[in-house]
């Protein structure tokens, strides 16, 4: 009976080691330093999102948690203001999902802990928040900036000066954009590290446009006035007399659009302009499209031009060059004028040719965003934070953008803002003057 029990045990004892030993080959495979001994314990990794239905960043936060639940090593928490719903976006019914009845900050701090979370994923720009979680130093909090600092300077000048002084004062923080990770936030004293966001459709399994109709899409919130939707349908007034058959198809939530339906109304492009509801599977909209209008005044990542890319359709955006997709299959325009838009959709809609060949750079450029490699990447930045503080040399190892490439690109946004009334310069912005001087 002893010789059975201890033969029992050993067996036990095998398999555990045999479970750690993989789960140890799988995080080394991501990070060599992590020693065997640490991988014991599982780390608690948690995140805010109040629902996951519409809009990007609640895509991109079903992604996040949905690949690192395949690392068995995390134990993964959504803290949220509301229970699943029918149209959310899909997590893993094993990810542990935390319902914040009544959303403060005291509150959310509170379950994070009693739940004991060693790694908060904060994604808001609230800087009231992020002062208070600068305070906190028994948990590490990772900072996602979903916008550039070029939509606070257009929206909010007074908020955008709270939050990056905020910022200055954070330890773990993830940017979107190169020009300001690599050139603008090094001037201004924040510390960040380069990300860029999940790719939400497989390259491998996504079949591209036909790019045979005269269809036109713009798709996001076409109710938000930083998107600037009715560029696009003033574009059309122009496009319609040289292309009578073209349509264009608005994908969008259809609530408070009442002044976009009058613009329509009052161009008399009711018959060329439909509007239809957001769904979470756009891709249906993608099949015959054959351009792309991004009239955003920013984007830090640009998801639905990474969509329409991986489905090859050729797209027109206004100044967003700093993005990191902004290569293949993309024209860029620096002016906001509905007769420079209507210009160069001539040249992609009346040309069959340049069409097919911008729709197959647009795709094959996004073969380089791999969300494996991204997913390496956000355990590496997890690790190196929680076990060996080893952030500043991690963020280091990223290749950056020259110095002249970033005065060339941060040039070009210094005309746009004055040009859009915004009276700024390089020097400006390199010094951080017009943040502590009046505006």
């Amino acid at each position: 009976m002893i010789l059975s029990s201890i033969l029992k045990t050993n067996n036990i004892l095998k398999k555990y080691n045999f479970v750690i030993y993989n789960n140890y080959l799988k995080i080394n495979y991501f990070l060599s330093i992590i020693e065997h001994h640490k991988l014991l314990k599982k780390l608690k990794v948690g995140t805010y999102s109040s629902y996951l239905e519409n809009g990007g960043r609640a895509r991109v936060t079903s992604f996040l948690l949905n690949y690192l639940y395949n690392i068995k090593f995390f134990d993964l928490y959504l803290f949220s203001n509301k229970k699943k719903e029918k149209n959310e976006y899909y997590i893993n019914e094993n990810i542990k999902r935390i319902l914040i009845k009544r959303y403060t900050i005291k509150n959310l701090i509170q379950e994070i802990t009693k739940k004991r979370i060693d790694i908060v994923i904060y994604q808001l720009s609230n800087y009231s928040e992020i002062n208070i979680f600068n305070t906190l130093r028994r948990i590490n909090i990772i900072f996602v900036q979903h916008q550039s600092f070029l939509f606070w300077v257009y929206s909010n000048y007074t908020y955008f000066k709270y939050l990056y002084k905020t910022y200055q004062k954070s330890r773990f923080i993830i940017s979107l954009i190169h020009l300001e990770n690599d050139y603008i936030f090094k001037k201004w004293g924040i510390t960040t590290i380069f990300m860029n966001n999940f790719i939400t459709y497989d390259y491998n399994h996504s079949f591209p446009s036909n790019l045979v109709s005269k269809s036109i899409i713009m798709i996001g919130r076409a109710d938000d006035i930083f998107k600037r939707f009715e560029l696009g349908i003033q574009a059309m007034e122009y496009i319609i007399k040289e292309i009578p058959e073209s349509q264009m198809q608005i994908i969008s939530n259809l609530t408070n659009i009442f002044y976009l339906q009058n613009v329509i109304n009052n161009l008399i492009l009711k018959n060329n302009i439909k509007f239809y509801d957001y769904t979470s599977n756009p891709e249906i909209y993608f099949k015959n499209a054959c351009l792309h209008i991004s009239t955003s005044i920013s984007e830090s990542f640009g998801l639905v031009l990474s969509e329409t890319k991986i489905f090859g359709i050729p797209n027109i955006m206004l100044g967003l060059d700093y993005i990191s997709i902004k290569k293949g299959g993309i024209i860029i325009i620096y002016d906001d004028a509905a007769e420079s838009i209507a210009k160069e959709a001539f040249k992609i809609l009346l040309d069959n040719q340049n069409r097919k060949n911008m729709g197959y750079q647009a795709r094959i450029s996004m073969k380089h965003f791999q969300n494996e490699i991204l997913l390496e990447k956000w355990v590496k930045l997890i690790l190196s934070i929680y076990y060996y503080n080893d952030y500043q040399k991690f963020r280091e190892s990223d290749i950056k953008l020259s110095e002249k490439e970033s005065l060339e690109i941060l040039q070009k946004q210094v005309k746009l803002l004055n040009m859009r009334k915004r009276n700024v310069s390089i020097n400006d912005i390199d010094n951080l003057i017009f943040i502590d001087n009046n505006y």
